[in-house]
């Protein structure tokens, strides 16, 4: 055997033998650790010093899955408690002194054909009996509304059932006439049902204030018969409000003439100059004629234009209620001028068109020797 090999023998021995050692070592320390009691403190020590990777994984999911919850479903907020600073004001409202003559505001929640039930916010309501309510046999509760806002005047802090006794009359007696100066002011139109007829008019209420129509205010022309107009709608303005006096008077005239004026001036849009028509003698004026043409529309013949012949006064060609031709020579400023000369001129016009002009005399007559000039016997 040679050096090297004798060499490699004894390194490969000494390997060997190492293991050998170390084997009985390893086999030692397993029985400790397989035999050796460990204390419960240890065991939870190595647990939480030694973190799983699921217990991990679960931590960092739970802040995640949290953050999620919370921006899709946030939590519910608790409302906040009531304090008494939160009904001062009512309380103060419902402790308000009442006193005899205040006018309330207050919300209808009851009507009955006979009363009405208002809720004043305060520690009791209100009732508006039949004659508290109006003057006007026509009256109703049943044009009330359950949820409306009215104002009332207190006549009576408790009346036998414990409430607060009310009056529209007595509060229409201040807030009215209020709104009746208002509405005279404005010249606004209101509705209005006539109530009945009397000596010189109808009457009728607005506010629950008894108000006063002149005859000669309810139509553009006479009023004949006033009962033709009870029960019926009109409109009208108020043209004098006094609350001192309780006098409220009312028209329609004025409403009546500007919508007249308005359709008048559409009808007159509509007429053209040249327009050949027949109308009426209406009025006679020193100037001239107006004519009646119909459908609401007049126009006027001056002096100059009513004919050939010069006249001094219109009267001495035509009479009202005559019926003459006329002929529409100009519109302006929604006014119609006519003309009856006009008419004159083109029939004079056409009667010298139609004019057959005669041969001379030597032409048109015929001798016995012309006759009988071209005979041969």
């Amino acid at each position: 055997m040679s050096e090297e090999e004798k060499v490699l023998a004894q390194e490969t021995e000494g390997a060997a033998a190492e293991a050998t050692e170390a084997e009985p070592e390893a086999a030692a320390a397993e029985e400790v650790t397989a035999d050796t009691p460990v204390s419960e403190a240890a065991v939870a020590e190595a647990t939480e010093a030694e973190p799983t990777a699921e217990t991990a994984e679960a931590e960092a999911a739970e802040p995640a899955a949290g953050t999620a919850e919370s921006g899709s479903a946030p939590a519910a907020q608790e409302a906040p408690a009531e304090t008494m600073a939160d009904f001062d004001e009512a309380i103060t409202a419902s402790m308000k002194p009442i006193h005899e003559g205040d006018i309330l505001k207050g919300t209808v929640i009851g009507v009955s054909d006979e009363e009405l039930t208002v809720d004043l916010g305060i520690y009791t309501d209100g009732i508006v009996r039949r004659e508290d309510a109006s003057d006007d046999p026509n009256f109703t509760f049943r044009d009330f509304e359950i949820g409306q806002e009215i104002s009332a005047t207190v006549i009576r802090r408790d009346n036998a059932q414990g409430r607060i006794q009310l009056s529209l009359k007595a509060a229409a007696a201040v807030l009215g006439w209020e709104r009746l100066q208002q509405l005279e002011k404005d010249q606004s139109n209101i509705t209005v049902k006539i109530n009945e007829a009397v000596k010189g008019g109808v009457t009728t209420y607005v506010e629950g204030i008894r108000g006063f129509i002149p005859a000669s205010k309810l139509s553009l022309s006479y009023v004949e018969n006033l009962d033709e107009f009870v029960g019926k709608e009109i409109e009208v303005r108020v043209i004098t409000a006094e609350p001192e006096g309780k006098r409220l008077v009312l028209s329609a005239r004025d409403i009546l003439r500007e919508k007249e004026q308005e359709e008048r001036k559409q009808r007159i849009s509509n007429v053209e100059v040249g327009l050949v028509a027949e109308g009426v003698v209406e009025t006679i004026k020193d100037y001239g004629a107006f004519i009646n043409l119909g459908k609401g529309l007049s126009g006027l013949v001056h002096v100059s234009q009513i004919s050939q012949q010069r006249i001094k006064h219109p009267g001495a060609v035509l009479k009202e209620g005559q019926t003459v031709k006329v002929k529409v020579i100009a519109v302006k400023d929604g006014k119609i001028s006519l003309s009856m000369k006009a008419l004159e001129d083109v029939a004079a016009q056409e009667i010298e068109e139609e004019t057959y002009k005669m041969p001379k005399a030597e032409s048109a007559t015929t001798s016995l020797a012309s006759l009988f000039k071209n005979i041969k016997l």
